[in-house]
């Protein structure tokens, strides 16, 4: 196999409310998270439930509706891959985080459940349709062009 594919699709409930920072160019970031569940039986039986908690980061135009749309509880399409960030802790440890690189974002649910989170349906709509249009949306800046100390988080 010649390429490799690097391709992330979870539904979930955003954790909390997207922070938007601004790089030193203005370029937008969202930063959110994203629960996914997964229930299962365990040896006795017994039905288990696990929570896995993912660190979502948006760009450009698509971090921007994020901001606006985005709000804790609210369920969730995203599509993206997965990148590794390296840095050292100030005890000198090596220290890794994992995102998920948001390419596409589609909200979901019902609309009783924008209603509950004080949004109309209007806007859902509105977000639904600008997501769509956001798989054109430039990659993230190469590895070359920004550093982490460029990240405002």
């Amino acid at each position: 196999m010649s390429g490799s594919i690097n391709k992330v699709i979870l539904i979930g409930r955003v954790g909390r409310d997207p922070e938007i920072k601004y790089t030193p160019n203005g370029s937008p970031v969202a930063k959110f998270s994203l629960a996914t569940d997964e229930s299962f039986k365990d040896r006795n039986g017994e039905q288990q439930r696990r929570t896995e908690w993912h660190n979502i980061v948006a760009w450009s135009k698509l971090a921007e509706i994020c901001g606006e749309y985005l709000t804790k509880g609210k369920q969730v399409y995203i599509e993206g891959s997965i990148r590794s960030r390296q840095w050292e802790d100030p005890s000198g440890n090596k220290r890794t985080a994992y995102e998920i690189v948001a390419r596409t974002m589609q909200m979901l649910g019902s609309r009783a459940d924008s209603e509950r989170a004080g949004a109309s349906h209007a806007p859902q709509e509105r977000a639904s349709a600008h997501a769509s249009e956001e798989r054109a949306v430039p990659e993230p800046p190469a590895e070359g062009e920004i550093t982490d100390d460029d990240i405002p988080f």
